[in-house]
């Protein structure tokens, strides 16, 4: 059986405080392992987007514990946590947070430039990722001029020029058509398949879940064992 890559043992999270407290999350325990494919799935305020946040390590939990690669990420220094955040995971989301009067490559290659690599790598690991979405051509374009698919492929570019062991996607074909939409799933599920890498998908899209190997429901703050189907 392949190893654990993400594990969640009674995750709680709330914001606010007093009469607005709102409680995203009530203690959410689940198991990604190496190389599958995860939906997290439910209507919008069920607290889906949150877990993914924690899960990525983009925000912390109130309770609970978070281990990745079986490490507690209690026990991370900030300095560590930015590491491996940028090393080990890519991120895929519904708004494209391209910066839009920067080039195309310039975009793809922002977590090396975070990572701190030189320029020459830097552009050599930009362009490969931009050939695997048949995007070279458009390096040297600013990011505004390009159609909603060409940006969501440039953020799928960003997230894979790291090399990364998971990608994270919230509703990744949320701005798009449908036959574009389609066409950005087709390159999610390719990079699984061929790479190895492990996907968690963000949706409320019930054909988008329906690929995935494994549908978790959240409703509520909640697992909901119960649903076999994507409410919309």
């Amino acid at each position: 059986m392949s190893a654990s890559v993400l594990t969640a043992q009674n995750i709680v999270k709330s914001y606010g405080s007093g009469a607005s407290r709102f409680e995203a999350l009530k203690g959410v325990s689940l198991d990604i392992r190496e190389g599958e494919t995860v939906a997290i799935v439910g209507k919008s305020g069920s607290g889906k987007s949150t877990l993914m946040h924690l899960l990525a390590l983009l925000d912390d939990p109130d309770g609970g514990v978070l281990l990745v690669g079986g490490v507690d990420a209690r026990q991370l220094k900030s300095t560590a946590m930015n590491v491996l955040r940028n090393r080990d995971f890519g991120f895929v989301f519904q708004q494209f947070f391209l910066t839009p009067n920067a080039s195309v490559l310039d975009n793809v290659v922002l977590p090396l430039k975070i990572a701190g690599v030189g320029p020459r790598e830097r552009r050599a690991r930009g362009m490969a990722a931009l050939e695997q979405l048949e995007l070279a051509d458009k390096a040297k374009n600013k990011a505004i001029n390009l159609s909603g698919g060409q940006k969501q492929r440039v953020v799928i570019a960003r997230a894979l020029v790291n090399n990364p062991k998971v990608i994270f996607a919230d509703e990744p074909t949320g701005n798009l058509d449908t036959a574009t939409g389609r066409l950005v799933e087709d390159i999610l599920f390719s990079l699984n398949r061929d790479k190895g890498i492990t996907l968690v998908i963000v949706t409320h899209d019930v054909e988008l879940a329906a690929r995935c190997d494994r549908q978790i429901f959240i409703r509520d703050g909640l697992e909901d064992t119960t649903s076999t189907e994507v409410a919309s």
